[in-house]
């Protein structure tokens, strides 16, 4: 028996091959990777979501928001602000 992680990997494979679903995929995992990576930073920074809300002069929700990719449009002025606040450099490469 296949464990459900080869059977997922097998799914998302076949997936992959639609390029309706790709695009989809690619745009919500750009978005993902950001927010995580955020996460990641702030939290290694020992900056509360609080705390970084009020440097950006927004609410801790709007943190939690981005972190949890729900925050609907994220820009790249935005990013730079976060970047910033965090004490982080903001790099946008296209390849």
């Amino acid at each position: 028996m296949k464990s459900s992680g080869l059977q997922l990997n097998n799914w998302l494979r076949n997936q992959m091959e639609i390029p309706r679903f790709r695009k989809a995929f690619e745009e919500e995992d750009i978005k993902a990777r950001l927010a995580l990576r955020i996460a990641e930073i702030r939290r290694r920074k020992g900056i509360s979501q609080s705390r970084l809300a009020r440097k950006l002069h927004t609410t801790q929700q709007v943190i939690s928001d981005i972190e949890t990719f729900k925050h609907p449009n994220l820009t790249l002025l935005t990013l730079q602000r976060i970047a910033e606040a965090l004490g982080a450099r903001l790099v946008v490469d296209i390849r």
